[in-house]
């Protein structure tokens, strides 16, 4: 069976070249070639639904960040991108140190003082000497590496990502008190690897890839604000981010199983490329929910770097509760997404890099909007 991978050589060499591949380091007509030849095994919905199910089960207590579940989930997502074949990235092999502890946390609110105590992320690991250590919580974010093939832009790197926490141990509901998070995000750190897999095995990409799972999403970005002050490699080469973030469920207004969007899809020409690429990833559906600002990709995109989240969320009510379990998701159309995006990632690492488009990035951390610069 085909699945949305396949394309047809002649069409993506047009549509690439037309997309701008004069630039320079950019591919030629055989290199393009070569990339849209690129049609590897369709992914398995059964080894899908077998990592969703080990990923969100009970046994991981809601991988909670600082967790005793959330590292099990870590040693499990470290292993697979071994077995995948890609390189350890971490400043302690597979695994990248986050210093988090349990703060006391003040807030003003209608005047009153309250006060309440959450993981935070420390300045660094010295601070992290200073806390209690029944306070301090281990913490990784869990980062492998496909080098790229082509000298001229293999320091070049696109970054695929998904958090692998959610929210551990909580208030029950209908008497059960774990929340498993199966489509956020256990369903997105499952297309991460599938696509590590598949990258892994075929023909090695022009750009470098790294593949990375963060924790602390759920908390305030901790894994990726980190990740920000310490990546892999240099953040000024990073050409493009792809998050992929609840892709558990079909979505109707995507077009039903084995669809998916892209949130700020018109902001950059990321959009652009799968489109005239075939690739049947389209745009957000639900603007007014602002999901493009309501991931770890935004972090990114404040930075000047294209950077969106694929999703297929169709608001369904089992979203941060204990029912968001692996056995309310889709396999089948998780596989066909995930399919969609392996040849969304080879398109990244192999052709022009997407810009923004006039006016649509997104304004910097106290940067004013204006007209043809960026927006909020």
């Amino acid at each position: 069976m085909n699945g949305p991978a396949a394309m047809r050589t002649a069409a993506v060499v047009l549509a690439v070249l037309g997309a701008g591949c004069s630039s320079a380091g950019a591919p030629g007509v055989a290199d393009m070639a070569a990339a849209a030849r690129f049609e590897p095994e369709p992914v398995s919905p059964d080894r899908v639904r077998t990592l969703l199910s080990t990923l969100a089960a009970d046994s991981m207590a809601g991988r909670g960040t600082g967790e005793p579940g959330a590292l099990k989930a870590a040693g499990v997502i470290a292993r697979t991108m071994r077995d995948a074949g890609l390189d350890a990235a971490g400043d302690s092999g597979w695994y990248q140190r986050v210093p988090t502890a349990i703060l006391t946390v003040v807030r003003q609110r209608d005047g009153r003082e309250l006060r309440s105590e959450r993981i935070s992320l420390l300045p660094d690991f010295e601070a992290l000497d200073t806390i209690p250590a029944g306070r301090r919580r281990r913490s990784v974010n869990v980062a492998g590496i496909l080098r790229g093939s082509d000298a001229s832009v293999a320091d070049e790197h696109v970054l695929v990502d998904a958090h692998y926490d959610h929210l551990g141990i909580g208030r029950p509901v209908n008497g059960d008190s774990i929340y498993n998070g199966a489509d956020d995000d256990a369903s997105g750190v499952v297309a991460v690897l599938e696509i590590a897999r598949a990258m892994a095995a075929g023909p090695r990409p022009r750009r470098t890839i790294v593949f990375v799972t963060t924790t602390g999403e759920e908390t305030g970005l901790l894994g990726t604000r980190w990740y920000i002050e310490h990546p892999v490699l240099p953040l000024e080469q990073m050409v493009a981010n792809i998050e992929i973030e609840m892709i558990g469920r079909p979505d109707s207004l995507a077009g039903g199983p084995g669809r998916a969007w892209l949130t700020g899809y018109e902001r950059s020409t990321m959009g652009d490329m799968l489109a005239a690429n075939g690739v049947p990833i389209v745009p957000d559906a639900r603007p007014d929910e602002h999901f493009f600002r309501r991931s770890d990709n935004i972090a990114f995109a404040r930075m000047g770097i294209p950077a969106h989240t694929l999703s297929t969320f169709n608001l369904h009510t089992d979203y941060h509760r204990p029912s968001d379990e692996a056995g309310r998701a889709d396999p089948r159309h998780m596989a066909t997404v995930i399919d969609a995006a392996i040849q969304a990632v080879w398109l990244l690492a192999n052709g022009p890099k997407p810009e923004w488009h006039p006016g649509m990035r997104p304004c910097r951390q106290g940067e004013d909007p204006a007209p043809g610069v960026c927006s909020n």
